[in-house]
């Protein structure tokens, strides 16, 4: 009686999980023509999930230790499929310098103006550390950005992928940067160029040696070890203090660009017209994945949200105040260098990078005002802000 009552309810798990990924399959499909980005769908559905399991007194167990690691595996895809899909063309490179000038301004600008109100609310912490607690909600999330740029026409969604993956790696390595380092000196200028160049060398061989693998493999399971082993080199990084997201960017543009690449002759070892045709099955498997990691995710993190904390009237002030400053700050930057604003304008989402930055901000230079609430109430406010956006946005192509 006992197996089968756990039969059951296997059973029952089973079948619940795969009607909430064929519903998130269902979002994102119809998201171009609602213009309501999936990220909010999926972050409803866990609400709903958590409310039913509440109604029916369901034991679930405590499920927040899993987040950081479905977030973290969900970034290294999100940022490699992005990273695959861009084209490194000198028609372009205008197009990614503005996108890198998007990117990285306006992480320093909020950065210290977010760093400069939590310093005010609460003397008691250092500025430094304020500044540890105000870069998360300064990054672009990819993860909401690029799912939902699809719906705009190529040139706008290449920007979004570009400016998105490069804030994610911008964010990432100045949090790092401003955390792990006791004081900011000469010094650790130096340690973190030093840095910078290790993990441009690693990048470069290990990008060579996973292209090598992926044409010599024959196997008819080769696009899986492949993975776990740039999740693996990007951990491995992570515990050393390497900007290990850079690895995923360069590797996901080196094989991604490797037609562009043919004139090198140590590109000729990786015999890249032949590695074509296993590169395009190497995207199409990295979306799958990407798709069921991101869907997970959000529906998870929707799930553990707690309905007080959604509508905290002590924060919401400071959430309104946030997103207000990201968007006047965007509208500036982007006339600075001349990009349309035309919806671009509003694709400026927090989501699972502001998550997990917030998670691993160590306990004792944790702020009273960055909390659960904040963070919510800003991650929805964003994707609020973009939504609206996007449902008055004309097709318009972008100039490089």
């Amino acid at each position: 009686m006992v197996l089968k009552l756990k039969y059951k309810m296997s059973s029952s798990i089973i079948i619940t999980l795969c009607l909430l990924l064929i519903l998130a399959y269902i979002f994102d499909v119809t998201s171009s023509r609602t213009k309501i980005p999936s990220v909010i769908l999926l972050l409803v559905l866990g609400v709903c999930v958590r409310l039913a399991a509440d109604f029916f007194k369901l034991t679930i167990p405590d499920l927040t230790p899993i987040l950081p690691v479905i977030g973290t595996i969900g970034l290294i895809l999100i940022v490699l499929e992005g990273s695959l899909e861009l084209e490194i063309k000198k028609e372009n490179l205008g197009l990614i310098s503005k996108s890198a000038i998007v990117a990285f301004v306006p992480i320093l600008v909020l950065s210290f103006l977010i760093a400069e109100g939590i310093y005010y609310y609460d003397a008691e912490i250092s500025f430094k550390d304020s500044l540890t607690n105000a870069i998360p909600l300064a990054i672009i999330s990819s993860a909401v950005a690029i799912s939902t740029a699809k719906t705009l026409d190529k040139s706008k969604y290449e920007f979004v992928v570009y400016e998105s993956s490069l804030s994610d790696v911008f964010g990432v390595v100045f949090f790092n940067f401003v955390t792990l380092r006791e004081f900011i000196n000469a010094e650790s200028f130096g340690y973190f160029f030093l840095d910078l160049l290790l993990i441009l060398i690693v990048s470069a061989l290990a990008s060579l040696a996973l292209a090598y693998l992926i044409n010599k493999i024959k196997h008819k399971v080769k696009f899986a070890p492949i993975i776990l082993l740039v999740i693996i080199i990007y951990v491995v990084s992570k515990m050393y203090h390497l900007p290990a997201l850079l690895f995923i960017l360069l590797f996901g543009l080196f094989i991604g660009n490797l037609n562009e690449l043919i004139h090198f002759d140590f590109i000729q070892k990786v015999q890249p017209k032949v590695l074509q045709k296993e590169i395009q099955k190497f995207k199409e498997i990295t979306t799958e994945f990407t798709f069921l990691i991101r869907t997970l995710f959000f529906i998870l993190f929707g799930y553990l949200i707690k309905l007080d904390e959604l509508f905290n009237i002590n924060t919401l002030p400071w959430a309104f105040a946030i997103v207000s400053s990201i968007l006047i700050v965007r509208i500036i930057i982007l006339k600075l260098v001349r990009v349309p604003l035309q919806s671009l304008v509003f694709i400026s989402p927090r989501g699972l990078i502001t998550i997990l930055l917030f998670l691993s901000i160590p306990v004792t230079k944790h702020s009273p005002l960055m909390n659960n609430s904040l963070v919510i109430q800003v991650i929805i406010l964003s994707a609020l802000l973009m939504m609206m956006g996007l449902m008055f946005t004309k097709k318009t192509k972008l100039k490089p």
